[in-house]
């Protein structure tokens, strides 16, 4: 089963928190933010990660493409204009427009 992982500030990962989201990683600078990035691209049992649009627009511009076409698992950024995007990675990520 695919988990899902919250990364961000902890005012943004307490509420996934409450809902019952486990994996949830509080960073407070950047290198923490791009570490944690990393840490839950290798790991496989995440299948969808979840960051505030303006965290994912702090990482670097090598690692933002990387996020951008990832597609297992799948970065989606709420907050802000970049959920406009979301509608995009789920066609992506399972290959169906929901919207159809």
């Amino acid at each position: 089963m695919m988990e899902i992982a919250v990364i961000g500030k902890s005012d943004f990962t307490t509420g996934f928190r409450l809902a019952g989201v486990r994996k949830t990683y509080d960073v407070a600078s950047d290198k923490d933010l791009e570490e944690k990035v990393r840490a839950c691209m290798s790991d496989n049992s995440v299948g969808i990660v979840v960051l505030h649009a303006d965290d994912a627009k702090r990482l670097p511009a090598a690692l933002q493409k990387i996020v951008d076409e990832s597609v297992e698992p799948t970065f989606i950024a709420i907050g802000g204009r970049e959920e406009s995007g979301l509608r995009d990675k789920i066609k992506r990520a399972i290959g169906v427009d929901l919207w159809k």
